[in-house]
């Protein structure tokens, strides 16, 4: 049996994630920016918002003694209703990075200590095809950028925690019927989050600092 932290965990992704892990048995430590308007989640409940030092790190306090064997960082958001490159809302663009590039970054540094004690744990960053440098396409630039970001962000950690015998994955969770992906898009939450899983399940140091698709094919940087 595991310990999870899951970011994000209240809606989508994040949430079929948790039912899952709870599911297979594990340990659930669930990070929400609003617990008290949360749905009912299978784990412990608490505050966190990624993009702010101070709930990082009483995030971070709150599990001082605990081991933390898998790291979901799955909060994210979509980013201003400005964000082309020729019309920007540069206060918005900010705040998407902030949210899905140094979001990331900023809880597992914080968590460290509690991923070293684990030996052998495992961390994922919920990324985008979208920041894919081979996808030429301009819409939702600082979504497109903060994703592009984190992937490097991904590897670098991929490559610095190797010698800890932690891995790093960027996982792409594929276009998904959330609040975020829309009623449109092609696959559903739960369907994303047993790929994303998967993916996790068969992370290895073997295969650190790959930017995996939810169906476990390796997607080009």
């Amino acid at each position: 049996m595991a310990t999870v932290v899951i970011t994000g965990a209240n809606r989508g992704i994040g949430r079929e994630l948790a039912q899952l892990y709870a599911a297979a048995g594990h340990d659930l430590l669930l990070g929400v920016r609003q617990p008290d308007g949360a749905p009912t989640l299978p784990g412990e409940i608490l505050p966190l918002d990624v993009a702010d030092d101070g709930s990082v790190t009483a995030f971070a306090d709150a599990l001082r003694d605990r081991t933390v064997d898998i790291l979901i960082n799955n909060a994210g958001v979509i980013g201003p209703d400005r964000q082309s490159t020729l019309d920007t809302d540069f206060a918005g663009f900010l705040h998407t990075l902030n949210v899905n590039t140094l979001g990331p970054l900023r809880v597992t540094q914080a968590l460290l200590p509690a991923l070293r004690r684990a030996g052998g744990a495992k961390v994922a960053i919920i990324s985008s095809f979208m920041g894919s440098l081979s996808y030429a396409s301009s819409d939702r630039i600082a979504y497109r950028a903060s994703k592009a970001a984190v992937n490097k962000v991904a590897q670098g950690l991929a490559t610095d925690l190797s010698r800890e015998g932690i891995a790093v994955a960027s996982v792409h969770p594929g276009w998904v019927r959330t609040e975020m992906g829309g009623p449109a898009a092609d696959i559903a939450p739960q369907e994303s989050a047993a790929g994303i899983k998967a993916v996790i399940d068969r992370l290895s140091l073997a295969t650190s600092g790959q930017f995996h698709n939810y169906d476990g094919a390796i997607l080009d940087w």
